[in-house]
């Protein structure tokens, strides 16, 4: 499963994270533990220890006037679970942590003869591989009009503002492939042409960017929301498989965000 290394690191740090606190409160816990015993609208708070057989099924009455006591004594039961639990969990994520890779299968099919690879059916393709295959493909992107500004990357290619430029050429920059305005159908909508589409090595998942570049203009504002309310109708959801960056005439899209939205979804 792509990703699930990285998802098992994060889980690994949080629990890390609070196995930290749980330690250092429960050794400066206090001694025993909170035994609660009620009658109707009665409770009673008992503090039981090791010092007798009584003191250990029973305990000793805490008066209320001792609340701090009582919540330490409390937290520290419930703390002492948590711990058996995070420790447990622990062990369990570094023994998988330790042995897993998201592209094992992958390796499997790369590391093959060349001759012994034409003879089987991979289950999963290298990505590099699945790169090269992708960018094969042909399509035919969206025509400019006589007078949209003769705007080029570093790539070669031509692209419609300086803003598509900054981002396509930060994913030359980058080694990451990318189609511009490829076309694709969106049920309730038509042929739509993505400014990018890209295949991310996070997911494995063909992933689109729309620019939206000029959304202080209230017509091309509403038509850019209808679209990607579309994209989400069609199962391609923000955050997922759809990136959107957007510029007002006072607002312009940064390096900076480029760079995030790259490094959390590509």
């Amino acid at each position: 499963m792509y990703g699930l290394k990285e998802l098992l690191n994060k889980e690994e740090e949080r629990l890390l994270r609070i196995k930290a606190v749980v330690d250092k409160q429960l050794d400066e816990a206090p001694e025993g533990r909170l035994r609660i015993s009620s009658s109707g609208k009665l409770v009673q708070y008992m503090h039981c220890t090791d010092e007798n057989k009584k003191s250990i099924y029973q305990g000793n009455y805490i008066k209320k006037e001792n609340a701090e006591f009582i919540k330490a004594l409390a937290q520290k039961g419930y703390d002492k679970k948590v711990k058996r639990l995070v420790d447990l969990r622990l062990k369990q994520i570094q023994k998988i942590n330790a042995d897993y890779d998201d592209h094992e299968i992958e390796k499997i099919y790369a590391c093959m003869n060349p001759t012994r690879k034409k003879l089987v059916r991979a289950y999963e393709i290298p990505f590099e591989q699945r790169i090269s295959e992708w960018k094969e493909i042909e399509y035919n992107g969206k025509s400019f009009s006589e007078d949209s500004p003769e705007i080029c990357t570093r790539k070669g290619e031509r692209v419609r503002s300086k803003s598509e430029k900054i981002i396509a050429d930060t994913f030359f920059e980058r080694g990451i492939e990318y189609k511009y305005e490829c076309p694709l159908e969106l049920k309730g909508y038509g042929i739509i042409f993505p400014d990018f589409t890209i295949i991310s090595r996070r997911t494995g998942k063909e992933v689109y960017w729309e620019h939206d570049g000029r959304m202080d203009d209230p017509q091309y504002a509403e038509t850019a929301v209808r679209k990607i309310d579309t994209y989400i109708r069609n199962g391609i959801v923000p955050g997922d498989r759809l990136i959107v960056t957007f510029e007002t005439g006072n607002y312009v899209l940064s390096d900076n965000t480029i760079d995030a939205m790259i490094k959390k979804y590509l």
